[in-house]
């Protein structure tokens, strides 16, 4: 059950400690929905496979307040509903948010990976 990733941590600053900003940090994993999604009925394929990432964003980031963007949500759906990818590459980033009347003073944003953050190679020829 290895997970693949590459860290990219933003340093600030030290006077951007005072100002409540901690450091922003992306970080890309594949997820194998394969093994997550086995026997699951056709019909509930592509909702449970958001769930799932949502869920993988959870247990590897530790925090609660998880958003799917609109691209990754196309990417999962672009073959139907019954036929999800068997992997996905996911790229994870944290964000400062800026609602006054929040639980959470940052969430992380999942997003479709189409190409390597630090141009690697992913090692299958694209």
């Amino acid at each position: 059950d290895s997970q693949d990733y590459q860290t990219h941590v933003v340093k600030m600053g030290k006077g951007d400690k005072k100002r409540g900003q901690s450091d922003l940090v992306t970080r890309e994993y594949t997820i194998h929905l394969h093994k997550l999604l086995h026997g699951q009925t056709f019909k509930k394929r592509a909702p449970r496979a958001i769930r799932e990432v949502k869920k993988f964003a959870t247990k590897a980031m530790f925090t609660k307040d998880v958003r799917v963007d609109t691209k990754l949500n196309k990417a999962l759906w672009a073959t139907g509903v019954r036929n999800v990818p068997k992997r996905i590459r996911v790229r994870l980033s944290r964000k400062r948010n800026d609602d006054e009347e929040v639980r959470y003073a940052q969430y992380y944003i999942s997003t479709h990976a189409t190409k390597p953050h630090h141009g690697g190679d992913w090692g299958d020829g694209r």
